[in-house]
């Protein structure tokens, strides 16, 4: 089956849909958090917006939810260093010597070609047909000048396109600095991860809910966000550090 970069989802007659900020190797503080949230596994679906991997010491069990069938990711920034490091020696020093990927260096071989041939699949956007309307689901950012529409159609030809995807704070810096952001035209929702904020940070639109799960080295963050998308809007987040996990963030 050839990749696909885009997936859309019909809208879940049966439970909830909810979205989840980056991971980072924190799966049991996730566990945690869909129980705090009634999560019911045979109904809801979960959509994570990548970075799944990275930083918390539960990396290796990214393959484990890849494989649960309510659960759907697209790919972040860190999911595409450990796939580029293969071939980039470079690359591979700095992702696991400084981006957080040193507990790449305690996989088998085997669990590594694993881990890559489930992470390689992983599309850049999801849209989702939800009771608040349509939501879209990318990890750092779409270009300011484009629609949802324009985004989806440029995003599975142009390379620079996915990089921004994948790379991107623009968006984000500018709502931060100036408080407000244009809404994104052709979509009712988009939510971002990639970026982290003390509280989901909301413009028009717009959702970033990177509220930095593996990151309790910095005061303000800690947190992993769970957000309601179906059939209503509302947040769920627990505090990382109350678990006393360890992480191996750099």
């Amino acid at each position: 089956m050839p990749y696909t970069p885009f997936k859309f989802f019909a809208k879940n007659q049966q439970g909830k849909d909810f979205v989840v900020g980056d991971i980072h190797g924190s799966f049991t503080a996730l566990e945690h958090l869909l129980k705090q949230a009634a999560f019911q596994p045979a109904t809801d679906r979960l959509f994570a917006v990548g970075d799944l991997i990275d930083r918390g010491a539960e990396s290796p069990r990214v393959t484990e939810f890849l494989n649960y069938p309510w659960f759907y990711s697209i790919m972040g920034n860190h999911e595409r260093m450990l796939l580029d490091s293969v071939d980039d020696p470079n690359l591979y020093k700095s992702w696991t010597s400084y981006n957080g990927g040193t507990w790449w260096n305690s996989v088998s071989e085997q669990q590594r070609d694993t881990i890559r041939q489930a992470v390689v699949e992983l599309p850049i956007a999801f849209e989702v047909a939800t009771g608040i309307g349509r939501v879209g689901i990318v990890h750092a950012d779409i270009p300011n000048t484009m629609s949802w529409t324009q985004f989806v159609q440029e995003m599975q030809s142009n390379p620079e396109c996915t990089e921004y995807a994948l790379w991107s704070r623009n968006r984000f810096r500018r709502i931060r600095t100036l408080g407000c952001g244009s809404p994104i035209q052709g979509i009712d929702h988009v939510v971002f991860g990639h970026s982290p904020t003390p509280q989901v940070l909301q413009a028009g639109n717009v959702h970033f809910i990177d509220t930095g799960a593996a990151l309790q080295e910095e005061a303000e963050l800690g947190t992993l966000t769970l957000l309601q998308i179906h059939p209503k809007l509302r947040t769920h987040q627990l505090n990382t550090r109350t678990l006393n996990l360890p992480n191996t963030a750099e």
